[in-house]
């Protein structure tokens, strides 16, 4: 068999396997509840990996090798930032968020749990807060598409558009099948893929290359500033890098794992599995950039066309074509990951949050699951059409996305959590300068300089200060479900100590 035969076929298993997964999961799927939220029943491993796997992506694989392949370690920081943001994320927002959205109504969405939090009777808060998903997921799903194309591309000489359509329709299938459910059992899959992937290819090309020393002093050959996290840094680019990190307060297809998980005792042992996976899979990104820096060194009878690919062309030399295609279907695993992930999140925020806010529709489940679905299509339509021209970065896309919900959601989410007197004018007012800033900065040359969501989120968290603090009347309602929650997490940690 040739080469391209083995690696189909690893692929073909592997997207064999989600489709089984999305069967199965389509039969325990029977409301919106389990279509969106899995039935709030998700442990810790699933918890941790599933938000792990989503919030990674094509990034870790192709999107962060390729940035250190060409900078070196000055791109680390971005890195260190996410590894901070995603802990403190896990330790602060988690237990509360899981606990509020279940005192307050219930609350299956953020916008819905911030319309639920506020009793704010005119719904514009959750509508806003729903179209903003919308907008920024729309290029956040794209740069999943345009890595899935790149992929193919890159890989097996495809088509680029080829290789986004195949992409499209295999997450496509089992998102619209299987819903949260499905999403979640295949990050887990997914999420193990990447990792396992993360420490064979480094620690091979190492092997490969005669051990570390050797590895070491090809890149010093290359560049004596790459093992440098400074050298090659500006005092704005390490902020604008650790930045990154403030953006997890406001991704929507992260912190729903929050919600879903089972309870919050278990966000415990999912917050201590998570960043685990997360920090040497982080490691093991790093360390295939500056591995395949030397081997492209050393061997420069092998071409890297694209630093984006630096992963999978390492994984094709390295190994025999059928580990190669486990390798390949990893990069797969982590762009459709993200992509199921957030087309979930945006179609709850199409049906759940705006349908049913401007319509007021009192259908039944199996209506709202089938709109659910119907928006699941819709969107990736869209998306698709956004990605058709490959005009930017994976990174660049992913960045832009990144912020937007960094400073739309991400002070709403934690002053909404954290401050009692924090308002739903307050929230809308901060959302709406938070989203306008990140699209005006980053389409200036002030992006150039400073990270667009630096300046969202600090001006969305001082919007919001002020405007609570001047629309601010005690609501008995929203005191009472904020001291419930107080209440239960207090008695939660008393139950542990």
């Amino acid at each position: 068999m040739s080469e391209f035969t083995y690696q189909f076929i690893a692929i073909g298993l592997y997207f064999l396997a989600m489709i089984a997964i999305g069967l199965y999961s389509y039969r325990k799927t029977s409301n919106l509840d389990d279509y969106m939220l899995g039935g709030r029943s998700l442990g810790p491993v699933t918890s941790a990996l599933s938000a792990g796997a989503s919030d990674m992506s094509q990034w870790l694989l192709m999107g962060l090798p390729g940035a250190i392949y060409l900078s070196g370690l000055a791109e680390g920081w971005i890195a260190i930032g996410l590894a901070i943001g995603a802990w403190l994320n896990w330790l602060i927002v988690a237990p509360r968020l899981r606990t509020y959205t279940e005192v307050s109504n219930n609350s299956i969405t953020i916008p819905s749990y911030l319309d639920n939090r506020f009793k704010n009777n005119s719904k514009i808060l959750r509508i806003v807060s729903g179209a903003v998903i919308l907008i920024y997921f729309t290029f956040y799903v794209s740069s999943g598409m345009v890595a899935g194309g790149v992929f193919f591309e890159s890989s097996f000489e495809f088509n680029y558009h080829l290789g986004l359509i195949i992409v499209a329709v295999i997450t496509i299938l089992y998102t619209l099948l299987g819903g949260f459910l499905a999403v979640s059992i295949t990050d887990v899959v997914q999420g193990t893929m990447m990792f396992l992937a993360l420490i064979l290819v480094p620690t091979m090309a190492t092997f490969h290359l005669g051990g570390v020393g050797e590895t070491v002093n090809l890149i010093q050959d290359v560049n004596p500033d790459f093992l440098s996290f400074f050298a090659a840094a500006t005092t704005t680019g390490i902020i604008s890098s650790l930045a990154w990190g403030l953006g997890y307060f406001g991704q929507p297809h992260i912190i729903v794992r929050f919600m879903a998980i089972k309870s919050v005792k278990e966000t415990t042992s999912a917050r201590r599995i998570g960043i685990s996976w997360m920090v040497i899979s982080l490691i093991g990104a790093v360390l295939t950039a500056l591995v395949g820096v030397a081997f492209f060194h050393a061997n420069p009878e092998f071409n890297l066309a694209d630093p984006e690919a630096v992963f999978l062309v390492l994984g094709q030399i390295l190994f025999h074509p059928f580990i190669a295609g486990i390798l390949l279907a990893a990069v797969i695993a982590a762009i459709m990951s993200t992509v199921s992930s957030q087309l979930l999140v945006t179609s709850s925020a199409l049906v759940e949050d705006i349908y049913k806010a401007v319509f007021k529709s009192d259908a039944s489940d199996r209506t709202y699951v089938m709109l659910s679905r119907a928006a699941v299509l819709l969107i990736s339509f869209i998306a698709i059409i956004f990605a058709w021209q490959k005009n930017d970065t994976i990174l660049g896309l992913v960045s832009f996305a990144w912020a937007g919900f960094g400073a739309a959601f991400g002070p709403v989410v934690l002053l909404s959590l954290f401050w009692r007197k924090t308002t739903g004018t307050g929230a809308l007012w901060g959302m709406i300068v938070g989203a306008i800033t990140v699209f005006l900065w980053g389409y200036s040359p002030l992006a150039d300089y400073l990270y667009e969501l630096v300046p969202g989120f600090i001006l969305s968290t001082i919007v919001i200060v002020v405007v609570s603090i001047l629309t601010y009347k005690p609501n008995p309602e929203v005191e009472k479900e904020f001291d419930e929650t107080v209440k239960r997490l207090k008695d939660h940690k008393s139950g542990q100590s």
